[in-house]
């Protein structure tokens, strides 16, 4: 059995899962709960933070799970908090989300919440930052001219480019989300560097795109346009932050519709990100 960071009582315990049971548990749960994870996230996820992925267990068997992946000594993030519809109301997610708190420590906690929810995350300390609106839409269309393959570049100049848009380094989850299965890792390149890159990949439905960010709209619009192209008729979903009206611009200009909202909250200060360069968040399960 994998370390169990609490025993409630003699027949519930909270302990970290293993990638298997991340597999099988929590991403098979958001799927039916109709939030759409990636095909293949889950060995991006946990190669990312091992000890990151937490599981209740009553008498033996999973009734609900949460993610805490710490990223550094002053950053975490939060997801895939859900208890099986039977095993709710009766005290288990609230056991799970205490221990999550714990384990996080005294980090910046961030999280995407559902609407209905943020009440309930501002009682645990969360502030609202901004709406990431999720837009729904087709692929299809021409590859443009000046697309790279990121695989074909030096990668730390990839980390070093997207660490001006997430709170935290995070090479170890680059590595892997590049060069997931069924996906397509896109960037543009001026006077030899990167100024803009974007991941499409599987989802249970259809494909979703992110992150994407790019240091004007003008290449974000050539990398959005890269992403569709390499999935003619297929659906694609992409979650773009509501603060930034050039991206809702975009993405409307190719016909997609917002679809669901998610609040993106932290618990202390709000991270100084190029937001108006964002163009699509890369998850609202780690970020």
């Amino acid at each position: 059995m994998s370390k169990v960071l609490a025993v409630v009582n003699q027949n519930f315990i909270i302990r970290l899962m293993d990638k298997s049971e991340l597999a099988h548990l929590p991403m098979a749960w958001a799927g039916q709960e109709g939030w759409n994870p990636g095909k293949y996230d889950t060995e991006a996820f946990y190669q990312t933070a091992p000890d990151g992925f937490l599981l209740g267990e009553l008498d033996g068997k999973p009734v609900g799970s949460i993610s805490a992946v710490n990223y550094d000594q002053y950053f975490s993030f939060i997801g895939f908090y859900i208890v099986k519809p039977e095993f709710r109301g009766r005290g288990f997610g609230l056991k799970i989300w205490q221990t999550a708190m714990e384990y996080v420590g005294t980090r910046n906690l961030g999280l995407d919440a559902v609407i209905a929810q943020q009440e309930n995350y501002k009682k645990s300390g969360f502030r609202v930052a901004y709406n990431n609106i999720r837009y729904q839409g087709v692929g299809g269309g021409d590859l443009p001219p000046g697309i790279i393959e990121l695989g074909t570049i030096p990668f730390e100049e990839l980390v070093a480019f997207d660490r001006r848009f997430f709170p935290s380094e995070r090479s170890q989850f680059l590595h892997h989300w590049i060069n997931l299965p069924e996906s397509f890792a896109l960037g543009v390149l001026a006077n030899g560097h990167l100024v803009g890159y974007g991941v499409i990949r599987a989802s249970t439905i259809g494909c979703r795109i992110g992150p994407l960010f790019a240091n004007d709209t003008e290449i974000a619009r050539q990398i959005l346009q890269g992403l569709r192209a390499k999935i003619p008729d297929t659906s694609v979903f992409i979650d773009v932050p509501g603060i930034n009206q050039a991206t809702i611009n975009l993405v409307e200009s190719y016909g997609m519709r917002s679809i669901q909202e998610f609040g993106r909250m932290y618990t202390k200060e709000i991270p100084q990100l190029p937001l108006n360069s964002i163009f699509a968040v890369t998850s609202l399960e780690l970020g």
